[in-house]
């Protein structure tokens, strides 16, 4: 299983990062790797979201996940061809105008084969700064 956690400070409001979090339909315009979104279920307290990714190779996974407005979005696996884990959360901090973003990510592989610990390395490791700095751009465009 391969964790990850980053911390960095974006020039918007924990308002503009939240709604950038939680905009998951356009997802697919600004996430690299994104190819669909399908939202299940939504309300202010959470989503059930289905994702349709290629990066390695062609996945998709639903996630569970729970809304604290301008606070938090944290988030489960429910099901995925995949995957077997993908735990993780986003945490927004005021600091003067400016936010500070913690993004944490567990995610664990199905099965056994070869380089399957350099793929889940890649996936939270490689991604995690380039998913932050989408999301930031986002953000800043609201």
């Amino acid at each position: 299983m391969a964790r990850a956690e980053r911390t960095e400070i974006y020039d918007v409001s924990p308002e503009k990062f939240y709604r950038a979090i939680v905009d998951y339909r356009a997802y697919p315009e600004f996430v690299e790797g994104v190819r669909s979104i399908d939202v299940q279920s939504e309300s202010s307290e959470g989503a059930t979201v289905k994702f349709n990714l290629s990066l390695i190779k062609e996945i998709s996974y639903v996630l569970k996940l729970a809304h604290r407005p301008n606070l938090e979005v944290s988030w489960s696996l429910v099901s995925g061809d995949l995957m077997k884990v993908n735990n993780g959360r986003w945490t927004l901090k005021d600091v003067g105008g400016k936010t500070e973003v913690t993004y944490s990510l567990e995610v664990e592989l199905k099965g056994f084969f070869p380089g399957l610990g350099m793929i889940e390395k890649t996936l939270v490791n490689t991604n995690l700064p380039l998913t932050m700095k989408a999301f930031g751009k986002k953000a800043a465009s609201y």
